[in-house]
């Protein structure tokens, strides 16, 4: 049965019915109802909620908790996720499972809480301090969020990494129908490495400390085995009107949605043209998008940003075609028809 929902608060509830045993988490814009609905849901279950005195305070119960092998997350807008880069790196280099929604808004500075993808290099090239990267995941619809979130919590545990789901105000505010899974007691993965008490085995040591540059690069090492076989297994995409596109627009999350609609008007006008819509911002599907854009003759990339995007689509498309770019900033939304003016422009 499908239940009419704000995504913010879709995302709450996706996370309740995945497992989630602990949420910490710190109230800003325009994220704030997911606070708001695990505040009430988590007590009445009988699990962990804990409003934190700040984002960074938020990151550090998470990475506490996580170390004990709890499904737990975190969840914040643009500003929130800079403050908790050192906590996120911290929890990657120890191997520990978690999940982190980041509903973005206007930037840079305190911006303002209207749509905007100004974060996708904090977000897909580490953030944080070291060598890392995170699996990105970007929904564009309440529906794909809830289950991403789900899988989030899977991946997270598999890979023993954090993994991050990316939206932004729109995402968040808008109400649709959505579907969960049945609501089930959370049944905690065995996890060998956690910290549970060491009552009748050797102890389990969590930590992202590693003196000595030799001992640094062992688990460097390990961690770039683990990046790699996620390059490999989880990178996700989807298209939209590709037959004989001569035009390939790439768009993604909000931005994706709104140049679907643009694609269908422009198909209805006779115009060649298709979508390629990235789902794992990392792993950013570099090969499906080159095969994706073999015979066409010209790339449009959009995006709620300055375009920060369009380095992945270079890498991908090796400078072989054109490529245009059409974007909004701090928090305005482009409309369907803007995107069709564009695509007008190319032809």
């Amino acid at each position: 049965m499908k239940t009419l929902m704000k995504g913010n608060e879709a995302i709450a509830e996706a996370a309740i019915r995945a497992g989630c045993e602990a949420y910490f988490g710190y109230p800003i814009t325009p994220q704030t109802e997911v606070l708001e609905y695990m505040s009430r849901r988590m007590p009445e279950l009988g699990r962990a909620f804990v409003q934190a005195e700040s984002e960074l305070g938020a990151v550090n119960m998470v990475y506490g908790a996580a170390c004990t092998g709890a499904r737990v997350m975190t969840t914040t807008s643009s500003p929130g996720y800079s403050l908790m880069q050192e906590g996120v790196s911290y929890i990657t280099m120890s191997f520990v499972p978690c999940v982190i929604v980041n509903i973005m808004r206007g930037g840079p500075g305190l911006g303002n809480i209207q749509p905007a993808q100004g974060d996708y290099f904090q977000m897909t090239k580490g953030g944080g301090h070291g060598d890392y990267s995170l699996i990105v995941l970007a929904p564009s619809t309440v529906q794909e969020t809830v289950d991403m979130i789900i899988e989030a919590f899977d991946l997270a545990d598999k890979y023993r990494q954090p993994v991050t789901v990316i939206a932004d105000g729109a995402i968040g505010q808008i109400m649709e129908p959505v579907e969960f899974p049945e609501l089930q007691e959370p049944e905690r993965p065995e996890h060998p490495w956690a910290l549970t008490g060491a009552k009748g085995r050797d102890k389990n040591i969590v930590t992202s400390l590693f003196l000595g540059a030799q001992n640094l690069e062992r688990e460097n090492l390990r961690l770039q085995e683990i990046v790699a076989e996620i390059k490999a297994n989880e990178v996700r995409y989807t298209e939209y009107m590709m037959d004989g596109a001569e035009i390939v627009i790439v768009a993604y999350g909000t931005a994706g949605r709104i140049v679907q609609t643009a694609v269908k008007q422009a198909r209805a006008e006779g115009i060649p043209v298709g979508l390629f819509r990235p789902i794992s911002m990392f792993p950013f599907p570099y090969e499906p998008l080159a095969r994706a854009t073999e015979n066409a003759k010209q790339i449009l990339v959009v995006e709620l940003s300055a375009g920060q995007m369009i380095e992945d689509v270079r890498l991908a498309n090796c400078e072989r075609l054109p490529i245009s770019f059409f974007g909004k900033m701090g928090g305005v939304v482009p409309l369907p028809d803007d995107v069709l003016a564009e695509i007008k422009k190319l032809v």
